[in-house]
């Protein structure tokens, strides 16, 4: 097909798809949460999470490259910490580790994506309002101390290329306080992937992410603790990543 109808075709079949599908997994999966015991309620959402994250990757030809070594401790919370290159990484990390997303507050009044966000609990930051902020510890704390997992970006937005840039720390002091496991996650997209953040506003990232053609995205994760620490694990994990993705897969 010509390039210049590919395009656009994707774009529009994964803008239709993607609200498509959040908007048909929404009411059953409410549905089976109000239903859900009490202590099953995090499983619920987990399953869901992950169904609906790979719903996306498939979407979007997103292909996951990820080497994850050890194991989830069962009794404690645990903090994903990764860098933020796409809008995709959301499903990425879910699709790996489920949990509850820490994003930004807007997301919060779109329509379908917000209420699907407000539904699997995710946690809500204006990173502009340092009550907000500290809301947001608070909850990220009471999360861990509950035993969930919490996914967010510590760099606080999205950037462009393999440099890590300095980490928000407010999370990591509720996993100090917690003593939640600390895991690093390192994303790198292939090079000249259309999926990878290019200094654009997130409304071009979005669009121009829906027309392009498949793309592999490696993903590397350890255990490790505390900001600074996290920090250069992180770093060294997207090195490794990009190994990944560039090679077209773990060897």
């Amino acid at each position: 097909m010509n390039a210049a109808v590919a395009a656009p075709l994707r774009r529009a079949v994964r803008a239709g798809g993607f609200v498509g599908i959040t908007a048909a997994m929404l009411p059953p999966f409410m549905l089976r949460l109000a239903r859900a015991p009490e202590g099953d309620r995090m499983g619920v959402r987990d399953r869901w999470v992950r169904r609906w994250s790979d719903a996306l990757l498939r979407l979007f030809a997103i292909t996951v490259d990820a080497y994850i070594p050890g194991r989830r401790a069962p009794d404690r919370g645990r903090l994903v910490v990764a860098n933020h290159r796409a809008a995709i990484d959301v499903a990425v990390l879910l699709g790996m580790f489920g949990g509850r997303m820490v994003s930004r507050a807007d997301l919060s009044g779109w329509p379908v994506v917000g209420a699907a966000a407000k539904a699997v609990g995710t946690i809500f930051v204006d990173r502009e309002s340092a009550l907000s902020g500290a809301h947001t510890i608070r909850t990220i704390r009471s999360a861990l101390e509950a035993g969930d997992t919490v996914c967010l970006f510590p760099e606080g937005t999205t950037f462009e290329g393999d440099v890590v840039r300095p980490f928000h720390a407010g999370a990591f002091i509720s996993a100090l306080r917690t003593r939640a496991e600390i895991v690093p996650v390192g994303i790198a997209y292939e090079r000249g992937s259309e999926a990878a953040f290019v200094g654009e506003s997130f409304v071009q990232h979005l669009t121009r992410m829906a027309g392009a053609k498949p793309t592999r995205v490696g993903k590397r994760t350890r255990a490790a603790d505390l900001c600074a620490r996290a920090h250069a694990a992180v770093q060294a994990l997207v090195t490794e990543a990009r190994a990944l993705a560039d090679a077209g897969g773990p060897g």
